[in-house]
């Protein structure tokens, strides 16, 4: 039976990838439970065992609901796994939340990533990105590229809809797991990141999630909490949560509430810049 071209293709992709893997010999996996990491470690784990040590980052810019789902994974997964605190925020770099905010983030957390490679006798330390994530402006790859991580996804030439494809495959509960950022992605550049209003924005989108809504954002603008949501989601709080969502985001401290008409979209607060996608 001939096999599809787009199948094929795939499988060739998945063999160049564990390939790669088992060339390293060993790595550090930055591992968030996304759709991304979530491919990379399994394959990871099943090429290379012990080999592969898979480490999460915990921090205040991350719901809890997020560790909680990187640990449910990683247990499922059976691969090596160890949870660290990143301390972005104690970073003046970062908390005054520049442009280039997301490089003093990465070079921090994946500073620590290179010690543990270096202690754990591991020589490269991976990341998840993928060939999209080059039409984004993410100034966190110039840190990566000084610390020497590279991204095995990209070299083995993947897509993000190929990594849906392949985690449906696989059985990974991830593979139709909405995008997430850290909180901080909440705030327009040039406003300061505070403790309270990484809080605030969490309980926000936490109280609607709970609603049942997975696509969104609520972007942090002073007094105004201004919400992102996909398409799904943006009809039923229109026809049917709407005192309800502005119930809640209330209680989170914001006395204005604003459905954003463009809705949910990738580097929706680099618009500014003139840099998206």
């Amino acid at each position: 039976m001939t096999i599809p071209l787009m199948e094929q293709n795939l499988e060739e992709k998945r063999e160049r990838l564990e390939q790669l893997l088992s060339r390293m010999g060993g790595c550090v996996i930055g591992f968030s439970g996304g759709v991304d990491s979530t491919l990379l470690f399994a394959v990871a784990a099943n090429v290379l065992g012990d080999r592969a040590l898979a480490v999460t980052a915990t921090s205040e810019t991350y719901p809890e609901r997020e560790l909680n789902e990187a640990l449910s994974l990683a247990s499922s997964l059976g691969g090596r796994h160890r949870v660290i605190v990143s301390e972005e925020l104690d970073i003046p770099g970062f908390t005054q939340n520049p442009a280039d905010r997301c490089y003093h983030c990465k070079k921090e957390l994946f500073g620590k990533l290179c010690k543990i490679a270096v202690a754990e006798g591991l020589s490269v330390v991976v990341d998840g990105s993928n060939l999209d994530d080059r039409g984004d402006y993410r100034p966190g790859k110039q840190a990566l590229a000084e610390l020497g991580v590279r991204s095995p996804l990209v070299e083995a030439g993947f897509t993000k809809a190929d990594i849906r494809v392949l985690s449906r495959e696989m059985g990974l509960p991830t593979w139709d797991k909405p995008p997430f950022a850290c909180l901080s992605s909440r705030f327009p550049y040039g406003t300061e990141i505070t403790r309270e209003k990484v809080s605030q924005v969490g309980r926000a989108e936490e109280s609607l999630r709970e609603l049942g809504l997975r696509v969104l954002r609520v972007r942090h603008h002073g007094d105004v909490a201004r919400i992102e949501l996909g398409p799904e989601e943006f009809a039923l709080v229109v026809n049917e949560l709407r005192d309800e969502v502005i119930a809640r985001v209330k209680a989170a401290g914001y006395p204005y509430v604003a459905l954003d008409l463009q809705g949910y979209r990738i580097g929706a607060m680099n618009e500014v810049l003139g840099v998206t996608p």
